[in-house]
């Protein structure tokens, strides 16, 4: 097996195909390390998250040139101010992150890994952002940074609710919601359908319309203003940029609920690998005392669950309404290792 360190994205690009591959079987597969958002990703340092970084991507092959593994690292100067190697994604807008290699293949890639950079000058701290608390890394990275005598923390992060999806909206609604909410959700959903004024709710599928519903979406967002100034012409320009790539890459579900033609409530999620992903949502405050955030949701696990979609993940945040659709309850790891 060999392994080489990638330093430019023309070099990048012509993995492809092979990287997504090797996600579907891998550990963590997850929307955040497909090939198409890290490379939308990498071109605005995360929507000028990062002022400045250098590809390091690891790639690991196999004697007959099969793509084994993937480390998708950068070196950057951290929060703490040190020289560090970090995910591809770190920190804000990529909410679970890891490796690249099947589960059985993990241990020998991270051992490998760490003999590569060993000898590798410069980085002083490996430090990985967003994790989730299950993945089978954390335990291997331990072990291996220890039998090396390099410094390993981990700290647990945001909390990531989840809901598993029965494949019913009945059962789930029945089973998994507790009765007060139950009927809160059902009494929100009666009295924004029984409006005076025409009432819907789409899934984006039309490529043309896709760059104006993107601004209808933001404006949704501006709203808030915590996400107005998130909304940076950087970020915005990066938002548009990556989904329009994962649109044409056939797993973006930009959802809206209208009342009386004007946009109530938008939904950013990914609809990938049976998961739906909620990453970001949008509220017109002018329309709040129909709860249309509430609204959009209930919608949007009746589709899951008719679609047979297996999870509805909330991910990093613990507003309290997650909790109230039954969501459960975990957390992301970041992990630190000083050599």
């Amino acid at each position: 097996m060999t392994m080489d360190m990638i330093h430019n994205l023309a070099e990048l690009t012509e993995l492809a195909v092979e990287w997504n591959m090797l996600l579907k079987n891998s550990a963590s597969d997850v929307p955040f390390l497909r090939f198409e958002y890290l490379t939308a990703w990498w071109k605005t340092l995360g929507g000028g998250e990062w002022p400045e970084g250098e590809l390091n991507i690891v790639v690991e092959r196999d004697e007959k040139g099969k793509l084994l593994g993937a480390a998708p690292l950068f070196f950057t100067t951290n929060c703490d101010g040190l020289p560090a190697l970090m995910f591809l994604g770190s920190i804000e807008i990529s909410d679970y992150l890891d490796f690249v290699t099947p589960q059985e293949h993990l241990p020998v890639f991270i051992n490998h890994l760490f003999d590569l950079l060993a000898r590798q000058a410069g980085w002083q701290v490996l430090d990985l952002y967003n994790f989730m608390d299950h993945s089978a890394s954390l335990k291997i990275l331990e072990q291996e940074a220890r039998q090396r005598g390099w410094i390993f923390e981990k700290e647990f992060l945001q909390h990531c609710p989840y809901i598993e999806l029965p494949g019913d909206f009945e059962k789930y609604m029945s089973e998994q919601v507790d009765k007060k909410q139950r009927h809160e959700i059902r009494r929100k959903i009666r009295r924004f359908e029984s409006s005076d004024q025409p009432v819907r709710w789409y899934i984006v599928q039309d490529r043309a319309s896709l760059e104006q519903e993107i601004e209808e979406f933001l404006k949704l967002m501006a709203y808030d203003p915590d996400k107005e100034r998130f909304l940076t012409a950087a970020m915005r320009s990066h938002m548009k940029t990556s989904l329009q790539a994962i649109f044409d890459a056939g797993w973006l579900q930009l959802a809206f609920l209208e009342v009386g033609g004007q946009k109530a409530a938008g939904y950013l999620n990914f609809d990938y690998n049976n998961h739906i992903w909620i990453y970001n949502s949008g509220l017109n405050f002018d329309l709040r005392e129909l709860s249309p955030g509430w609204v959009l949701v209930g919608y949007l696990l009746q589709w899951a669950n008719e679609q047979k979609r297996a999870y509805f993940d909330f991910m990093r945040g613990d507003e309290e309404y997650k909790y109230r659709f039954g969501a459960k309850d975990r957390r992301v790891v970041r992990v630190k290792i000083q050599r």
